[in-house]
């Protein structure tokens, strides 16, 4: 195992957060199935250790923007599963009293701000959010991630420019999961990879495989630093997959089983949970014991959920920005 920064300790803990990612992704699917969550959800089974090795990093008052497909993301920066599960049933116990949903989950209060339904829509806002951050002295920094589809949006290409040209303090995260809804990376992005655009801005950029934890961590550490130190905006790729569909209407008509599979060979929890298994670090029968905890938190959340009360139909006008 790589010499890293990390103790033991923390490894069992990522794992262990991984897992609650997948399981809580997992129930989501099939309380979608059951008529229990409305409208639509994007899934980000697959793509764990990006959202752990990132989450490891952040200080708790960092502030966080999100894309839609951003549970993992969530739950590694410490959130409620509970609240969040309660938020998908719509339930007045939720982060937004039930009214985000899915895919507008935010916790204020943390600094996590949340997603909106515009691809590549948070880039501009953590501009806002770095420029506030810089001008007020303070010493949080924000990320924004966002996916492979939002990079050919003009909003990324000018939300760059102006990061780079007043130095804020942003770490900008793109998870490249090879598809926009179905369109391939490759068929829509000119020149790979990605990341290799923050050269234009003078940015200092990296691109890993989004697949490895512990190169994940060890390259947001360097990342986060480097934006924290006050060196300016930093630019990651990280190169993964997703399992399910775009959302829950995607037949995934445009990519083979082979692909999918070939994928699943690289799988980022089962890959972390061999190494520090192989290290010594546990026991075999310590993983499995860890994964069954995850899978009960994230049942516990559904009793929860649907044990919470229905928001108020008097208060239909609260708890909204406009």
């Amino acid at each position: 195992m790589e010499e890293l920064d990390l103790v033991d300790e923390q490894l069992v803990d990522m794992f262990a957060t991984m897992s609650k990612i997948r399981h809580f992704e997992r129930m989501a699917d099939r309380l979608y199935a059951a008529g229990k969550v409305h409208g639509t959800m994007h899934l980000s089974a697959g793509q764990e250790a990006v959202a752990v090795g990132l989450g490891s990093t952040l200080k708790s008052d960092d502030y966080f923007l999100n894309h839609h497909r951003g549970h993992g993301h969530f739950i590694a920066k410490n959130a409620d599963i509970n609240r969040m599960m309660a938020e998908f049933m719509g339930k007045d116990t939720g982060y937004c009293r039930g009214r985000g949903g899915s895919m507008h989950i935010a916790d204020i209060e943390a600094n996590n701000l949340g997603a909106n339904g515009i691809v590549g829509g948070g880039l501009s806002l953590a501009v806002g959010v770095g420029l506030a951050l810089q001008m007020q002295r303070m010493k949080q920094i924000v990320v924004v991630v966002f996916g492979d589809g939002a990079v050919n949006e003009g909003i990324f290409h000018e939300s760059m420019n102006m990061a780079a040209l007043w130095n804020l303090p942003i770490l900008f995260v793109c998870e490249n999961n090879q598809y926009g809804m179905s369109m391939h990376v490759e068929r829509a992005t000119a020149k790979l990879p990605i990341a290799q655009r923050a050269e234009g801005y003078g940015m200092k950029w990296h691109y890993i495989d989004g697949n490895d934890l512990l190169l994940v961590y060890e390259t947001m550490r360097q990342a986060v630093n480097d934006v924290r130190s006050g060196n300016g905006p930093v630019f990651v790729e990280t190169e993964t997959y997703r399992y399910f569909g775009h959302s829950k209407s995607d037949r995934n008509l445009y990519r083979t089983k082979e692909e999918i599979d070939n994928w699943r060979r690289l799988d980022p929890i089962t890959r972390v949970r061999k190494a520090i298994v192989d290290a010594g670090i546990i026991t075999e029968e310590r993983a499995e014991e860890i994964d069954q905890e995850a899978l009960i938190a994230i049942e516990a959340a559904v009793e929860f959920a649907e044990n919470s009360p229905e928001p108020d139909v008097n208060t239909v006008e609260e708890f909204v920005y406009a």
